[in-house]
């Protein structure tokens, strides 16, 4: 029975090179000289330092930049509040989304249900698995979760015949 995965998985390899990329050029640039700006990456969380919030917004705007040229959709990230460390100094957390949550997953499930297409939705850990009788069917499921379900970067793999 044919049968697909929608996933939402950033690439990681990509998000460090843009994070790497994103240092070295806070390293090098003349209105970063002297201060604490600095971003790093420690399992699938980003962290960005800074003197104040507006240098946060800087590092923040120069990181998506980065990522955007990466190739990497921006709404992965999901950006924390910043945060004050010592002295003058605030941080910032940006987790990178990996596996559909629950509640999203749950979504997609009554929403396929709810299309009357002759598909199934079946949630596994952190992807949803749908299968049809029909390629047509896995393929017209795909354009409408694709058209409902914008502000997640979903990604399609694992199509199976």
């Amino acid at each position: 029975m044919p049968s697909f995965d929608t996933v939402c998985e950033a690439d990681f390899v990509e998000v460090k090179n843009a994070v790497d990329n994103a240092a070295k050029e806070i390293g090098t640039r003349f209105d970063f000289k002297g201060t604490s700006a600095a971003v790093e990456l420690k399992d699938k969380e980003i962290t960005m330092y800074g003197d104040a919030e507006f240098q946060l917004a800087q590092v923040e705007d120069l990181l998506r930049g980065k990522l955007t040229k990466r190739n990497v959709d921006v709404r992965f990230l999901d950006i924390g509040k910043p945060q004050k460390v010592g002295g003058d100094k605030v941080k910032q957390v940006i987790k990178v989304r990996n596996g559909i949550e629950s509640e999203l997953a749950k979504k997609l499930q009554r929403l396929i249900k709810d299309s009357k297409l002759k598909v199934q939705a079946a949630i596994q850990e952190e992807k949803v698995r749908i299968t049809g009788a029909k390629r047509d069917d896995l393929q017209a499921a795909m354009a409408l979760i694709r058209k409902d379900i914008a502000d997640m970067p979903l990604s399609f793999n694992n199509f199976r015949e």
